[in-house]
């Protein structure tokens, strides 16, 4: 069940209030679960299941995406708003110190959550801010040509193509190692979920300047790339490993750019042996 809750922020314009969506199930230690750029919550549905029979796991919609509100006007789309705003999201919720998983732009911020203090261990799933310049161009474009797909497809053709597994495959090939395992429900729903995510242009717009340059010391991080990432290219989770020397680097055999749908037992068993390294960590 999807609820809502609404918080201070600080911004530029002095304090705003944000408002976004989650879902919270299971017990323990809480999870935090963020998204990437243009998709939802519903992303982390495969394997929110097993990772609640030992974790109060809370998923997500950021800010202007998903069922979540926009930032108010004014206020940026970028990580000095979107890292604050989770620390303020936790406390609103009543967590302290979260474990916290992302993908893509959630992996970024899950990274840049761990270098401000705000999480006890990180897990980033083919984080953002590990490019060059030529492949930040290309994932851009990519993800600019998702949109555009997802703004013009008219409804009736999306359910048709929905269907089939090649439909599917057309749909969220990008992003997906093996689209056609994904539900003709949950494709439809992902599709209107980026052609309404009111956050999209400006978070984008903010991402052309980003780069993760800093170490994230002192607490367990697992940097984990698909080796199907169509989108951004797995010869970037080097250049992680160089950045952050400590983390550990997984690779995700067969799972694309959202590995979460590709192999479920995978991902949760990255997430759960990070999650345990915790033990004998100052954090």
């Amino acid at each position: 069940m999807t609820a809502t809750v609404s918080f201070p922020i600080e911004s530029p314009l002095g304090p705003r209030t944000a408002t976004v969506a989650y879902e919270r199930k299971g017990s323990g230690t809480p999870l935090l679960l963020l998204h990437g750029i243009g998709h939802h919550l519903q992303a982390w549905h495969p394997v929110t299941d097993i990772l609640a029979a030992e974790h109060d796991v809370i998923a997500v919609d950021l800010p202007g995406f998903g069922a979540s509100e926009p930032l108010p006007q004014g206020v940026p789309y970028d990580l000095g708003t979107f890292v604050p705003a989770l620390g303020a999201l936790c406390a609103a919720l009543g967590v302290e110190r979260p474990h916290v998983v992302g993908n893509s732009l959630g992996g970024l911020l899950a990274l840049e959550m761990g270098r401000s203090g705000l999480v006890r261990s990180v897990t980033a799933l083919s984080p953002a801010g590990f490019w060059t310049e030529a492949e930040r161009k290309y994932a851009f474009a990519t993800l600019r040509a998702m949109r555009v797909g997802a703004l013009t497809l008219p409804p009736s053709t999306l359910e048709r193509l929905s269907r089939s597994a090649a439909g599917r495959a057309a749909l969220t090939g990008t992003i997906y190692a093996h689209p056609a395992r994904r539900s003709p429900e949950a494709v439809v729903a992902e599709t209107v979920a980026l052609r309404e995510a009111t956050g999209f242009e400006e978070t984008l717009a903010a991402g052309r300047f980003v780069r993760f340059t800093s170490n994230v010391p002192g607490l367990p991080v697992t940097i984990a790339w698909g080796s199907r990432d169509r989108l951004l290219l797995p010869r970037q989770g080097v250049r992680a490993k160089r950045t952050v020397p400590d983390a550990r680097l997984v690779r995700l055999r067969g799972c694309g750019h959202v590995p979460m749908n590709d192999d479920p037992a995978l991902v949760c068993r990255v997430v759960l042996d990070t999650v345990r390294a915790t033990t004998g960590h100052s954090a």
